[in-house]
Formats: C-alpha cells, sequence, structure tokens
C-alpha cells in the first residue's frame, strides 16, 4: 500500500515572495488543458506504482522498471475503471478475465530475463497490457487470446499505442504457436492444472517460460520453468499466486 505523505505546515508571508508561485502555477495552468492534466496525473500515479507496489517489493531489474513506468495502464482497462488503473490489484475487463496486478506483471517479467534480441510468446492477450510492457524489452513479441473479442480489442489498441512488434492471434493458447517458434521467453498469463507440453517444446534452449499453475480453488503456484543449452528442463516454484484459469478451446 502507499504511505501518505505526511506534511509539516509552512509560514509564509502574503509578499512577492509567496505570490509569485500561485502567480506561476495559475499561469502554468491556463497552458494546459483538461486532457494534458489528466496524462500529467496519470504519469504521476504510474511513478508512484512503480516505486511503492514494485521496485519496494524486490523488482530491481532496470529495462523492466523503465518498461512500467512508460506503458500506460491506464489506457489497457475499461474506461469506468481507469481512476483505479494503478492501485495495486487486478481489474476485470470483461469476459470473466481481468488486467493483472502490476507487481505480478513486473515480477513475471522480470524472471524470465528478458532480453533485446529475445522472441517472446505470451498466453493469455487479455487487454495487451502485458505484451504491451514486454514489447519494450524483447525483439518481438506474439500473443494468442481465446476470447476472439477480447483479441481484436487487444489487437486495434497494441496498433493505436505504436507497438508494432506485437501480433495478436485469436486462438487456443494451449497449443502454443508452433511455426512462430521456438521462443527465447513464454509467458503464461491464465492458469492451466498441469503445464502444457506443446509449450515445453516450444521453448527454445536457453529459453524461460513463467506460468502459474493449479486449481483457483486448491491453490496455484507461479513457476519458472527454464531450458538448458543439451534442451534439458528444471522448474523452480516463485510463489503462490491467484490467476483465472486457462480456458482451452471446443474439443480439448
Amino acid at each position: 500500500m502507499t504511505t501518505p505523505a505526511i506534511g509539516r505546515p509552512v509560514r509564509t508571508s502574503l509578499g512577492a515572495s509567496a505570490a509569485w508561485p500561485l502567480s506561476f502555477a495559475i499561469i502554468f495552468g491556463s497552458f494546459c488543458t483538461g486532457a494534458e492534466l489528466e496524462q500529467n496525473s496519470f504519469a504521476g500515479a504510474r511513478a508512484a506504482m512503480v516505486t511503492d507496489q514494485i521496485a519496494r517489493r524486490g523488482v530491481s531489474d532496470p529495462r523492466v522498471l523503465a518498461a512500467m513506468r512508460e506503458v500506460p495502464r491506464h489506457q489497457f482497462v475499461p474506461p469506468a475503471d481507469q481512476a483505479h488503473a494503478y492501485d495495486d490489484s487486478p481489474l476485470p475487463i470483461g469476459h470473466g478475465q481481468t488486467i493483472s496486478q502490476p507487481y505480478i506483471v513486473a515480477l513475471m517479467t522480470e524472471i524470465v530475463r528478458p532480453r533485446a534480441s529475445d522472441r517472446a510468446l505470451e498466453i493469455g492477450t487479455g487487454s495487451g497490457y502485458q505484451s504491451a510492457v514486454l514489447s519494450r524489452l524483447v525483439g518481438n513479441v506474439d500473443t494468442i487470446e481465446i476470447v476472439e473479442s477480447l483479441a481484436r480489442e487487444a489487437d486495434r489498441r497494441l496498433k493505436d499505442l505504436g507497438y508494432a512488434n506485437v501480433t495478436v492471434r485469436a486462438g487456443d493458447g494451449y497449443a502454443g504457436w508452433p511455426e512462430r517458434g521456438p521462443f527465447d521467453i513464454i509467458i503464461v498469463t491464465a492458469a492451466p492444472d498441469h503445464v502444457p507440453q506443446p509449450l515445453v517444446e516450444q521453448l527454445a534452449r536457453g529459453g524461460r517460460m513463467v506460468i502459474p499453475v493449479g486449481s483457483p480453488y486448491e491453490g496455484q503456484e507461479l513457476r519458472l520453468i527454464e531450458k538448458d543449452d543439451s534442451g534439458q528442463v528444471r522448474t523452480r516454484q516463485v510463489a503462490p499466486v491467484r490467476f483465472v484459469p486457462l480456458t482451452r478451446g471446443r474439443g480439448n
């Protein structure tokens, strides 16, 4: 939680030295449109989110922190929830899906150790926020969303906001995207009850996958899966989490 700043009373005279900042503020404000003031407010909330919710809880990769400061999370939530876009919580985006808590997005991004040359796959596009963050850190992002209307909306949103290195596909993410692989990074943003073998197979040697696994009723854990240069796979438990279930296509 963000701790409110505690201010001290300041005594000032009503002379020119006290009036100048007030006058400056009034003049400066007259040059700012309502939209600009709103964007400045969002930028301040985004900076506080990174400082208070993310860096303070141990995420330290400077590139990840910079991406979280840059990507406008309020553009990836429904208009009615924009005032809460930088809160320390997930938010609904429709169709029973959510945009993940900012800290979880940052944590998952950091532990896969993104590099500028990496090719990444995301399973569960949602509103496109995780894709946007990842796109600032890797070469290309391919992302799959099973809810077709969410996929269309995310594709439009990402294009409108200038994330040109992201490709969105509507489909069943369990099978991955074999014709686009192998992938250096795979990020799964919904929880299956087991690790999908097609995703393990599409992970490149030296690749990293982060995935929540388990039932929302019996508990889930975030896992980091790494494939070494010889093709051997090792798994590490990271933290208990709670994600929406990974939805499969009909007949699967």
